[in-house]
């Protein structure tokens, strides 16, 4: 599952601001080399960067990987109908009574609720039975040599290092998803050098076989990424038929009084006393949810919203919450169609990124400016009709 994941650069190997940013592309050989002089001014041993790199190579499937996110151009509703099953809900049901213990203390020790991580744990890995067969060492060398992100994947090459250094990690072997994730939970090298647990006691951290290490680790890294106890993190809600949409958006939070002020109620249960922002994913007509603070600590571990979105719903479905009511939104834009629309929103000046057809943040917030300029139902949903008018 990808990622466009946080800049992870652990404390234990501050970031070279400049230098990490500066230092891609060019003859592969070449970069190796520049790998190992940058290690060595990190306080990596030249002997150990020069082993860890020798038998790495350029994975030119890890780079068609990374272009090749097709997926994230799914609505939220085809999306989370995809990857969520009943069989799902059931393993997770029932890996929540088999590692019963192990949540107790993560949920005691770092706040997480065992449904947050049970639902990472299925979306990353199907509970740990696919985590991916792509060379790590190669994976991690490969995208800090591309320019797209060397500012993320670099530094992870040297937490790599000390990894191997430190005797867990072979470059040769070591395998996990195309982005240089590892384990259960994939997580990044920087990560599982701040983050690592050893959950069962064995003396070690072996994310790969070890279910409490991994989880551990990851309830230790949302915690880290500030995941604060005993909160919600999102809850579906109903919406009047008329409001002002713009008020909607992951990043416009208001007290739960207000949104009760204009209509909005708790489909079930009781709305937290918490800030919290509407979100509206498939517009005004579709399924509506109420974020809180800890929805934003999803994006600290992937940044695609639909996945981000899918994966928080979940884990309020494993913790007995209904089906969302899907309601009937407006006919959405095939991925050719979003990139029309995100080009001419750029040459409207709007700040769209990359012209990818992916209904990102930056598109849904143009969208919605849009929309409030030319009248129509300020949702951030982009229809047919938006693309026309523009």
């Amino acid at each position: 599952m990808d990622i466009l994941r946080k800049i992870a650069c652990a404390a234990v190997m501050t970031c070279l601001p400049g230098l990490a940013l500066a230092q891609c592309g060019g003859g592969f050989s070449a970069f190796k080399d520049g790998l190992k002089s940058e290690a060595a001014s990190r306080g990596i041993a030249t002997a150990t960067a020069e082993r860890f790199l020798a038998s790495v190579r350029q994975d030119p499937k890890v780079l068609r990987a990374d272009r090749a996110q097709g997926v994230f151009q799914r609505p939220f509703i085809d999306f989370s109908r995809r990857l969520i099953s009943q069989n799902r809900i059931d393993t997770g049901r029932a890996k929540a009574r088999q590692w019963d213990s192990v949540f107790d203390r993560v949920e005691r020790d770092y706040g997480v609720d065992r449904n947050v991580l049970l639902a990472f744990w299925a979306f990353e890995t199907d509970y740990g039975s696919f985590q991916g067969d792509f060379n790590t060492a190669n994976a991690l060398v490969t995208l800090a040599h591309d320019c797209r992100r060397p500012d993320l994947f670099r530094p992870q090459v040297f937490a790599a290092m000390q990894l191997f250094a430190a005797g867990d990690f072979d470059p040769a072997r070591t395998t996990g998803a195309w982005a240089g994730e590892i384990g259960m939970v994939q997580m990044l090298p920087g990560d599982i050098i701040e983050n690592g647990v050893d959950g069962d006691g064995d003396g070690a951290v072996r994310l790969k076989t070890s279910a409490p290490d991994a989880l551990m680790s990851g309830g230790k890294m949302l915690q880290h990424f500030g995941w604060r106890a005993g909160e919600p993190w999102l809850q579906e809600v109903t919406v009047p038929a008329q409001m002002d949409w713009s008020l909607s958006g992951v990043s416009k939070p208001r007290n739960v009084a207000d949104w009760q002020a204009t209509g909005i109620e708790a489909r079930n249960g009781q709305l937290a006393n918490l800030p919290a922002s509407l979100i509206l994913p498939q517009g005004h007509k579709g399924p509506a949810f109420l974020a809180y603070p800890n929805f934003d600590v999803y994006f600290e571990w992937n940044q695609s919203f639909t996945y981000v979105l899918t994966a928080a719903y979940f884990a309020t479905r494993l913790g007995g919450a209904q089906v969302y009511d899907a309601g009937n939104p407006d006919a959405g834009l095939g991925p050719d169609q979003m990139k029309r629309l995100q080009t001419k929103l750029q040459a409207r000046g709007h700040n769209v990124g990359k012209i990818d057809g992916i209904l990102g943040a930056g598109t849904r917030a143009a969208v919605q400016a849009e929309q409030k300029r030319l009248g129509l139902p300020a949702d951030a949903w982009p229809t047919p009709a938006l693309l026309n008018q523009l």
